[in-house]
């Protein structure tokens, strides 16, 4: 696929500028900056959602491990990291509209090497099934779905991916079948991490809540995590 077409369908209508690249003296569109990756193998590139507590996938303690903990995602490319920030602007006008800004950070050798130690889509599978298990159980006790009436029909929609959101062509069937379980998943873990409407759930039901969550909203990220990086039938 052409530079310009991969960051027309990462930008999606937004403008994504590029700070820092490699070759640069100022910021510069997405289309721009891409082709400086052009050197690697399109596995060398590796999605990170890391989290506190869960930081897999990044090179170890810096400023770039630090910013992309902070930002909750970012991409290794060899020795380059790319940590995305929303910025929002308001126009003279009043209105507001946002901007991604894609900062490149200069990595250390091994930082490809701590990407690829992330699960493969197999691993990701079966974690994200037990969790699944596991945590359906905990919030049926909990009748979380009593909180909020919408959760019966997401919850449903976990056992029947309908294959609306997958991946661009070139994955395999599981990494396809993966990535769409997760991101159906990601909708239901944020509905059930709101606050029921009417206050219908104090404190000590919503720390229930919350732990019941947190190993799913895990397995969840590593299993998009590892759908994203699966190899590429090229």
């Amino acid at each position: 696929m052409p530079y310009d077409d991969v960051a027309e369908e990462i930008a999606g209508g937004e403008e994504h500028l590029v700070a820092d690249a490699p070759g640069t003296w100022t910021d510069v569109p997405l289309s721009a900056a891409l082709p400086t990756l052009a050197k690697l193998s399109p596995d060398e590139i590796r999605l990170v959602l890391p989290a506190p507590g869960d930081p897999r996938g990044l090179p170890g303690p810096g400023d770039f491990t630090g910013a992309a903990l902070l930002a909750g995602e970012a991409v290794v490319a060899g020795e380059l990291g790319l940590i995305p920030q929303v910025r929002t602007h308001t126009s003279g006008s009043g209105m507001t509209f946002e901007t991604v800004l894609w900062r490149v950070w200069p990595l250390p050798a091994t930082a490809s090497a701590a990407a690829l130690s992330a699960p493969c889509a197999a691993e990701a599978e079966a974690e994200l099934a037990a969790a699944l298990a596991e945590t359906t159980a905990a919030l049926t006790r909990l009748d979380v779905a009593q909180w909020r009436p919408e959760l019966a029909g997401a919850l449903a929609a976990l056992r029947r991916p309908d294959g609306t959101t997958d991946l661009p062509p070139g994955f395999d069937p599981r990494a396809r079948r993966l990535f769409a379980r997760a991101a159906v998943l990601d909708r239901v873990l944020a509905l059930a991490g709101h606050a029921a409407p009417g206050g219908a759930v104090n404190n000590y039901e919503a720390q229930q809540r919350d732990a019941a969550l947190r190993p799913l909203t895990a397995a969840c990220r590593q299993a998009l995590v590892a759908a994203c990086n699966a190899p590429l039938r090229l």
